[in-house]
């Protein structure tokens, strides 16, 4: 329930990123600025959080150890993850972007045999069959805004969150593999930045050449971004995550309560951008969403006792 709790905590800080991100598009700031910026401003925070605690040393000597798998899944997890989450708002409202995205919640499911190499894993179907829920509250609140939307509009919004959805968990599991508790939380998120600084260099050349530099506006918001997504929310959302690393099921638990970020932008959207009211079948929407995030809860809840039940019965026939 903890972790749970925790990553409820860390969709309200994810929803200013797509709150943000769409505001700063609706101003003509380039989907490119929003994405490199986040994190070169996360850098200089994370060294100085990092730096007081004087643990940047094991950081390198980790990278050094083993650059190319720092380098390959810190791109995927935090390049191949909000580069195309920042495009897609191109096409879409904040809160359509986030509900697309929580296809993730499937996706961390999906990936379980592909992240186990030491010993085989089956896909937690119970998760999927739960996730399913809060998909279909998603699909609900997509139904009335995607009949207003041209075809390539969709196909240009919803391609690259389904590559962002795999690549956020497929980073995140790869890199707590690699680390292996031999970092905490702010050393791996120190990490996977400066690791995965590279990609946001060359985009960032991409974007001088190809939109100019950003104005001071979008200066301000990514900022705000990186300090709400970048740091409070990220350090929240991995440290849940590495609460229940062992236990799929919790796992997939933790994952879904990103789902929570719909509501939470759709909301943000209202009050800052003065989006139209959501009608009663998005509501309807949202209340799978939070149906399927509490039966997430209860379900990892009570496999936990039923592991505790098992166990205590197994020990007292010893």
């Amino acid at each position: 329930m903890k972790a749970t709790l925790i990553g409820i905590l860390a969709a309200v800080f994810f929803s200013v990123t797509f709150i943000l991100n769409r505001a700063m598009e609706l101003e003509g700031g380039s989907w490119v600025w929003s994405a490199s910026l986040r994190f070169m401003f996360m850098l200089p925070i994370l060294l100085i959080i990092v730096g007081y605690q004087k643990n940047v040393r094991p950081v390198l000597d980790h990278i050094k150890k083993q650059p190319l798998p720092w380098i390959t899944w810190s791109t995927i997890g935090f390049g191949l993850f909000y580069a195309p989450l920042t495009f897609a708002t191109i096409y879409g409202p904040g809160w359509l972007v986030a509900a697309t995205f929580q296809i993730t919640i499937i996706a961390g499911s999906l990936l379980v045999p592909l992240l186990n190499n030491e010993r085989k894993q089956r896909i937690p179907i119970q998760s999927i069959f739960i996730s399913l829920v809060i998909l279909a509250g998603i699909f609900v609140m997509q139904m009335e805004h995607a009949t207003a939307v041209p075809i390539m509009s969709v196909v240009l919004s919803v391609i690259p969150v389904i590559i962002s959805a795999f690549s956020y968990p497929l980073g995140n599991r790869k890199m707590m593999q690699l680390v292996n508790g031999d970092l905490n939380t702010f050393q791996r998120i120190l990490g996977m930045t400066i690791a995965s600084m590279p990609f946001w260099i060359i985009l960032s050349i991409y974007g001088i050449v190809a939109h100019g530099g950003p104005s001071s506006s979008q200066l301000l918001q990514t900022f705000l971004v990186a300090i709400s997504s970048g740091i409070i929310a990220t350090v929240l959302f991995f440290y849940a995550t590495e609460l229940v690393n062992h236990d799929n099921h919790k796992l997939a638990a933790v994952e879904a309560t990103q789902s929570g970020e719909v509501i939470f932008a759709l909301f943000g959207e209202l009050l800052v951008l003065s989006v139209p009211m959501p009608s009663t079948v998005s509501f309807v929407g949202m209340s799978l969403v939070v149906v399927g995030m509490i039966l997430h809860s209860v379900v990892s809840t009570l496999g936990k006792r039923k592991k505790t039940l098992v166990y205590k019965n197994a020990s007292g026939n010893e």
